[in-house]
């Protein structure tokens, strides 16, 4: 069973921007939101040097890391073109205006 955290609203997350939860144990989560209003969220480390891609650029469905301008798939957390690897995802829903994402200790429990 999924254990779900409310994070905030919409409005709390800038448009093609990111904000950053930390939860107790775990790494930063870093929750995009793109320009269509779409939400994803993942651990807030390039999969290249860790850099922190909460403050990368959102474009599309990606987000470029800030320290190497990596391109990382928002939605799978995948490096694109000739880059290699991967950024744990985190899943994210809304619900009744609430942001919620999922405790990352109840994903690993579930695997």
């Amino acid at each position: 069973m999924t254990t779900w955290i409310d994070i905030g609203t919409l409005a709390d997350i800038p448009q093609r921007g990111a904000r950053t939860v930390q939860i107790e144990g775990e790494k930063e989560i870093a929750i995009f939101r793109t320009g269509d209003d779409q939400l994803f969220a993942l651990v807030n480390e390039c999969p290249h040097k860790k850099g922190p891609l909460s403050q990368g650029i959102v474009h599309g469905h990606s987000v470029a890391c800030p320290l190497h301008n990596w391109n990382i798939a928002l939605k799978t957390g995948e490096a694109q073109g000739n880059d290699e690897g991967c950024t744990p995802t985190i899943e994210v829903r809304q619900e009744g205006g609430r942001i919620l994402i999922a405790r990352p200790a109840a994903l690993k429990a579930a695997a």
